[in-house]
């Protein structure tokens, strides 16, 4: 979006400079770079791989007017890929020609040439479908002869220049709409935040959408009043539908279908050295034979990586659309209508005598006891909190907290609500508990609706909210493991975990002796313990900081079984 100028053309020249200034200091940054491996270190340094990439394409085709899934719209993302593909082995031959090319270019030195050929055909075959990509397109036509020129003559410092990668946290610090190739996810949408809470996205590029569309300015408040409030484009007062499809997104009311996303890397990925990082989404009612529709036709289309998000497949998914919030807010003001006046919450008072419960708790180290009541058929009422040895301040602090919920239970706010709001707030103190079914808490507020769902939440709500017992985590893995058709290989257990167990497993005195193996079945709570009852070593596995039991690799990051949380990975 920084190229794109006040008249709404694209600045191709300045976009081209920038991608040779870029490539220049990512070459340089090898030479200073540390690798994770000296095979890893020594492969760079010999091919000297690049991975430049742009973020906000979704915003600058929804800025120009253009639908994401459009032929104008594509033609115009082919031809700002092959412009900054070409600058980049323009440059990369440029390179070449004062320090070098990489160590392996001789003997890669005919297909790496048949590689650049390949790219500069796939530009002459970008068909232009308005003024706004021709003088991108042209630009580009001219920077891929010069670079077939300039590494004829020189070779290449760079045996590859380009990758699209995700850019989620860059482009939210750099104030991005969207994020790599991406369209936008919705107009309105919710991240949630690791810490506990959520952080509403508003799209700032509907406005210049808008006027470039040809709105006056009075109906382009209007509609992004309608959208703000409605979180869609859907009967905004004054849009046009044919402008609709501008404005369609990843997710809500009028999505882009699947097929659309993947058109939309096919035009790209021509002009890519490497592959690209982007989500194609499906709706919820997705199915089998969806997936495998677009992964063939992905296959078709010459794509060399395709990933594919269907909605509200997490539990705990970290973006939603604003058509899902208000949904659930839909449904906390029908529990809070009177069924009298629809105006009027109306407040269920608990009877004079109900039957309560009190449980001591400790949560890394700090004391506390709650007490419960709540209505005849079970629901909960009311509670009060109380830690030991605390303050005035803190006394009265935890008091007005306890009344507050009190209250808000009582007129009908779902208790469902108040666990997904602070469950995982963090604060000290957080650790360990004395609770068998919430071993570990992340602060004492964790812990006490933690406890509240376990006591007062039918099963299948917790479960939506990742929240068992011990004995339930316990069934929940006997019924994955005993609906295992084939027994149980422990020599290829062994194998699988030796890349997690901190020394290798003892061997039996002989070949003819066998391997005694005592299976505590009752105390694993995952598989990572099961295995460790079976193998006799411990994991190298950290304890899940929400529900406390032990975590299993994924990959390079650990997810746990009980509740979904992950140690770093999405």
């Amino acid at each position: 979006m920084k190229f794109l100028k006040d008249d709404d053309t694209f600045d191709a020249e300045k976009f081209s400079k920038a991608v040779q200034l870029v490539i220049t200091a990512m070459d340089i940054s090898i030479s200073f770079a540390d690798f994770p491996t000296e095979a890893i270190g020594k492969t760079t340094r010999d091919y000297r791989q690049l991975g430049i990439g742009y973020a906000n394409l979704g915003a600058l085709l929804m800025a120009l007017g253009l639908a994401y899934d459009s032929d104008a719209g594509r033609s115009l993302a082919a031809s700002i890929t092959s412009l900054m593909t070409g600058a980049s082995y323009r440059r990369s031959a440029e390179i070449a020609g004062v320090v070098g090319t990489y160590q392996g270019y001789a003997r890669n030195e005919a297909a790496h040439k048949r590689v650049m050929r390949k790219h500069a055909a796939a530009n002459d075959a970008v068909r232009v479908y308005s003024e706004l990509d021709r003088p991108v397109h042209d630009l580009a036509t001219k920077v891929w002869a010069e670079a077939l020129a300039t590494g004829e003559k020189n070779g290449y410092r760079n045996s590859q220049a380009s990758v699209l990668a995700p850019t989620g946290t860059i482009g939210l610090m750099m104030d991005c709409d969207t994020t790599g190739i991406e369209p936008d996810l919705a107009l309105v949408k919710f991240k949630k935040m690791v810490g506990g809470g959520s952080l509403q996205i508003v799209n700032q590029t509907i406005p210049r959408a808008l006027r470039r569309l040809g709105y006056a300015e009075e109906t382009v408040e209007a509609i992004v009043e309608y959208i703000s409030q409605n979180g869609n484009v859907i009967d905004a007062p004054g849009l046009k539908p044919e402008h609709y499809s501008v404005f369609d997104c990843a997710m809500g009311v009028r999505v882009i279908s699947p097929m659309g996303h993947v058109r939309m890397m096919a035009a790209a990925q021509p002009f890519l050295s490497g592959a690209i990082s982007k989500t194609v989404n499906m709706p919820e009612s997705a199915a089998v034979e969806d997936v495998e529709q677009a992964y063939f036709e992905g296959w078709k289309q010459g794509l060399k990586a395709i990933a594919i998000y269907r909605d509200n497949c997490k539990v705990g998914q970290p973006l939603s659309d604003s058509k899902g919030s208000n949904k659930s807010g839909e449904a906390s003001t029908q529990t809070l209508a009177s069924p009298v006046d629809a105006n009027q919450p109306v407040r269920h008072r608990l009877p004079r005598v109900r039957e309560g419960m009190t449980r001591s708790f400790s949560v890394a180290g700090a004391e506390g006891y709650m007490t419960t009541s709540g209505y005849p058929d079970g629901t909960l009422g009311e509670i009060f909190l109380k830690m030991s040895k605390q303050g005035s301040t803190l006394a009265g602090m935890m008091d007005a907290f306890s009344i507050a919920v009190s209250i808000g239970l009582q007129y009908g706010v779902p208790l469902e609500q108040y666990v997904k709001k602070f469950v995982n707030m963090r604060f000290d103190p957080a650790g360990l508990t004395d609770d068998a079914d919430v071993r570990m808490a992340q602060s004492i507020m964790d812990y006490i609706f933690r406890r509240l769902a376990l006591d007062y939440l039918p099963k299948d709500k917790r479960m939506a909210l990742g929240i068992l017992s011990a004995d339930e985590r316990v069934a929940q893995l006997d019924g994955e493991t005993t609906d295992t058709v084939e027994p149980l290989d422990v020599d290829a257990v062994v194998e699988a975990l030796a890349q997690s167990l901190p020394v290798e497993a003892p061997k039996p005195a002989s070949a003819a002796e066998p391997v005694a193996i005592s299976i505590d079945r009752a105390n694993a709570h995952s598989s990572t313990e099961l295995l460790e009852s079976i193998v006799g070593l411990k994991a190298d596995a950290p304890m899940c900081f929400t529900c406390g039991i032990k975590m299993r690799p994924a990959g390079s990051c650990f997810v746990c079984e009980g509740c979904g949380t992950t140690s770093g990975c999405s």
